[in-house]
């Protein structure tokens, strides 16, 4: 006679198998029929104590359960109703295999959000016959257990920049420790009340703990910053600030080419992107290029020069010399008497303190930078978020070293 028993893929406490069948329709099919052992004191499922009375049973509930080799698994599961004293009223009596409002026991929950850290909730749905809607609501359940709750435990130092998530400048604010490289928070937009609902999360203690803040020249983020934790050091970031003077390249290129001849135009087009590489990326005809147009503006040679000599100035960690070589970078730049780099100059002038910054702390959001374009393939990869709650849980989890 068979000893074999499917009792041991059912583990289930306070109820037995009492029937078991198998369909072959389209899918191949189990269902398996549980009652409770009355052996057992039915238990609430809201408090966990023990029920007094049983205040109705032959109830019946179908779950879904992890697949059986190729067959989809489905439970037939009788519970009860009973009258909880501690709660004061009638509830369901506890399962421990399920919970009282799901469709799917509490296993295949877990296998559903462990598939989701390595595949897209469609290729789970598709791959497990699930709803998407049930497979992404599984996914983010289990991320607000782990994620929900933002840790500003234990920040010293933090970098700050936005990426945009849709078309049309929709952006969200990223923040994060740069020390672990772990994202802390993301809120939409980039204003200053988006930042105000990240520091109303945090204690007086916590904020007191930031010694600097690494981000770009944006005005909202620096206001607020120095709102809220006033002794903290702002570093504007390197990558921001050659960015932004390469707009400034750009604007003067644009105003040369205007001004020149038709013969030097042919010289001075397609010169955008060569003025703006670093030149040990450029090819050998790139190079000759460059050269030309080099060689015919001497306003574009200038400028060029002067985008070198911009990162010298985060080269150097004494403060003094920071200082010296930022004003001998605004000196030569002003020779130029031009409008648009006369109000970079002044741009770095007001910012310079962030600039100098740097000296003692050379951080900057090159890390966020990274970490973006890893955003970037989740966001793809799911074929774009319209829960940005959910969004973010993805992006945190992404990011927990």
């Amino acid at each position: 006679m068979s000893s074999l028993s499917i009792s041991n893929y059912f583990p289930f406490s306070r109820v037995k198998i009492t029937e078991q069948s198998v369909y072959r329709e389209e899918k191949l099919s189990s269902l398996i029929k549980l009652v409770p052992d009355k052996r057992y004191v039915p238990l609430c499922h809201e408090c966990g104590s023990e029920a007094t009375t049983v205040h109705s049973k032959d109830h019946l509930r179908i779950l879904r359960d992890l697949n059986i080799a190729d067959s989809q698994t489905w439970l037939q599961v009788e519970y009860r109703k009973i009258w909880c004293e501690n709660c004061g009223g009638v509830r369901v009596e506890q399962l421990s295999f399920a919970d009282a409002s799901k469709r799917v026991t509490q296993r295949l929950a877990r296998y559903v959000y462990d598939l989701c850290k390595v595949m897209t909730v469609q290729d789970v749905a598709e791959h497990l016959d699930l709803d998407p809607k049930t497979v992404k609501n599984i996914d983010k359940t289990f991320l607000e257990q782990e994620y929900g709750v933002t840790d500003c435990d234990n920040l010293r130092i933090l970098a700050i920049d936005e990426i945009a998530v849709r078309k049309g400048h929709n952006y969200m604010t990223v923040v994060m420790d740069y020390m672990t490289g772990k994202i802390i928070w993301m809120g939409e937009n980039r204003d200053k009340e988006t930042l105000d609902a990240f520091f109303r999360i945090m204690t007086k203690k916590q904020k007191k703990s930031i010694e600097a803040v690494a981000m770009d020249m944006w005005e909202p983020f620096i206001n607020r910053v120095k709102h809220h934790i006033p002794q903290a050091k702002i570093v504007f970031d390197f990558f921001h600030v050659v960015q932004s003077f390469g707009k400034v390249i750009d604007e003067v290129r644009k105003q040369e080419y205007e001004k020149a001849n038709n013969q030097d135009k042919q010289v001075l087009k397609g010169s955008k992107y060569l003025l703006l590489m670093n030149e040990e990326n450029l090819k050998d005809s790139q190079k000759e290029h460059l050269e030309n147009v080099l060689e015919l503006n001497s306003t574009l040679n200038t400028l060029y020069v002067l985008k070198d000599h911009l990162k010298l100035i985060y080269f150097y960690s004494d403060r003094d010399i920071v200082k010296q070589t930022l004003d001998q970078w605004c000196d030569m730049a002003a020779t130029l008497k031009n409008a648009a780099v006369d109000k970079f100059i002044n741009k770095l002038r007001k910012h310079q303190y962030g600039i100098i910054e740097h000296a003692d702390y050379p951080i900057g959001t090159s890390i966020l930078e990274g970490a973006n374009n890893k955003i970037k393939v989740i966001k793809r990869k799911a074929y774009g978020f319209h829960d940005m709650d959910y969004f973010t849980l993805k992006v945190k989890q992404a990011f927990d070293n």
